[in-house]
């Protein structure tokens, strides 16, 4: 087998060490590739080509914004034509199952085409000034320059276009870093990006060991950016890293959100979109509302039909198309099992899954069904901390403001989501949710025009939309003095 290699300065390189790494089904433990297992001399030579591509020619940076354009409108068209491939791999290496692929490859072309065309639309503006009219002040964007960009494994090619698309459409050089467990959508990509053509060094990928790789990027004073979707602890760890040359630095980190189910809500449907958020993608959902708070008066009703429909939810490979697929590793799934014990010896109610699938199609994979657990208090570890799995925990409330205390009950703040029919009530509870991401009467979706971020320990800043571009763009003051006679302040 091939060792799949490193993309720097616009040439396929090993690790320099020449080791690889095993990249595994999660579904069968067959191995589907190995790649680079690159260390620290390798992401420096990434990270030196990316620095010698912006501050040394700068053809990418310099190359009018029409241009850019059209070579991302080109890299979504690549995308979009092998998006078959992309998804059969994708489905592959992360377990997801082949339907959840097409949506977020579906939401890669978009995400590249978005910001093609934000870019021609970016532009300054005048500063009205109070200093007379022999002065103008003017206001300009430009690129921040090195961006180091650190995708996660749960859905790590959607989560590279949302880093690298508007950091090139501003004109940055990157050095992306995938998952280590998924990286085989991402190296894909790297050669369409090579057929596209992009100046050398413009796009660089090292594959490898999160706590290298990601430390280097983030302590190396010539990167300029560091962008990174992951764990709240990992995201801490790489600000403090960071204060190297106090680079810019963006993170969209964990969650634990809630939903409301107020008593007039339509309970179907609070009921779907609840299992698509929480099942989904194994449970793998950054935004995942795993708390949900249900108006007692309809809890029965509510918790019956949720395990009724819990207990139909098909579980199998990917490629298949079940409802959900494999989880990503041995090591997630031993994590996600070791909270559904804590639960139980907690006190929480079991009323569905709870276990390993282990007969069958499924005896070399890593499965677990869908978990529902009724009974629930604040104090519950699996109430508290992200779980990344299909671990679904439900508690009551008496009144609103009960409810609103128990979602905010949280050292999180990425989402939120409100069920009801009132929409007086739908609004007041999302502006008492202290989260960046709200739904009402559905959840799970993000769309490029819209920003993507959260409150307190979910992260800093915004991923897409146009708070998207601004993250990888820096804000440039110019004044100019029309007048160029002497001040006379010095005779």
């Amino acid at each position: 087998m091939t060792a799949k290699m490193n993309f720097i300065n616009g040439v396929w390189v090993p690790a320099r060490s020449g080791k690889t790494r095993k990249i595994i089904n999660p579904a069968t433990s067959e191995v589907l590739a190995e790649v680079a297992d690159s260390g620290v001399e390798d992401v420096r030579d990434a990270i030196a080509a990316a620095k010698e591509s912006f501050y040394g020619p700068g053809i990418w940076r310099r190359m009018p914004n029409s241009e850019r354009s059209k070579k991302l409108y080109k890299v979504a068209d690549e995308i979009e034509r092998i998006s078959d491939e992309l998804c059969r791999l994708e489905s592959m290496n992360t377990g997801m199952t082949y339907n959840n692929a097409v949506g977020n490859i579906g939401m890669v072309v978009g995400t590249f085409r978005y910001y093609a065309g934000l870019i021609n639309k970016s532009e300054g503006h005048i500063n009205p000034l109070n200093a007379g009219k022999d002065i103008q002040s003017i206001t300009i964007k430009e690129p921040v320059g090195v961006c180091g960009l650190i995708a996660p494994w749960n859905v790590p090619l959607l989560m590279f276009s949302w880093k690298a698309a508007p950091a090139l459409a501003a004109g940055n050089s990157i050095v992306f870093k995938p998952a280590s467990l998924t990286p085989l959508t991402a190296i894909r990509v790297f050669e369409v990006l090579e057929e596209v053509g992009f100046p050398k060094g413009v796009v660089n990928l090292v594959t490898g060991p999160g706590g290298t790789i990601g430390n280097e990027l983030a302590s190396n004073v010539d990167v300029d950016m560091v962008t990174m979707t992951g764990s709240t602890a990992v995201g801490q760890d790489i600000i403090r890293a960071s204060a190297s040359n106090v680079k810019k630095v963006g993170l969209e980190l964990g969650g634990k959100s809630p939903i409301i189910v107020y008593d007039d809500a339509n309970i179907e449907n609070a009921v779907e979109w609840v299992m698509e958020t929480d099942y989904s993608n194994q449970g793998a959902n950054c935004c995942a509302g795993s708390r949900v708070f249900v108006d007692s008066k309809i809890h029965d009703e509510f918790v019956k039909l949720l395990v009724e429909k819990t207990e139909r939810v098909t579980v199998g490979i990917g490629l298949d198309n079940p409802n959900i697929g494999a989880v990503v590793s041995k090591g997630q799934l031993e994590t996600i099992m070791h909270y559904i014990e804590l639960g139980k010896k907690e006190g929480a109610k079991c009323l569905a899954g709870g276990y390993q699938l282990t007969d069958g199609i499924y005896a070399n994979g890593n499965f677990v069904r869908p978990t529902v657990f009724d009974e629930c208090t604040p104090d519950m570890t699996i109430v508290k901390e992200e779980i990344f799995g299909p671990v679904v925990t439900i508690q009551t409330f008496e009144t609103e403001e009960e409810a609103f205390k128990k979602a905010n009950d949280t050292c999180y703040g990425l989402a939120g989501g409100v069920f009801t029919e009132n929409y007086s009530r739908a609004l007041r509870a999302a502006e008492e949710i202290r989260a960046g991401i709200i739904w009402i009467n559905h959840y799970n979706w993000a769309y490029e025009q819209c920003p993507w971020g959260g409150y307190k320990m979910s992260g800093l800043g915004r991923e897409l939309g146009e708070d998207g571009l601004e993250e990888f763009q820096e804000t440039k003051q110019i004044n100019v003095r029309m007048d160029s006679s002497a001040p006379g302040m010095w005779k």
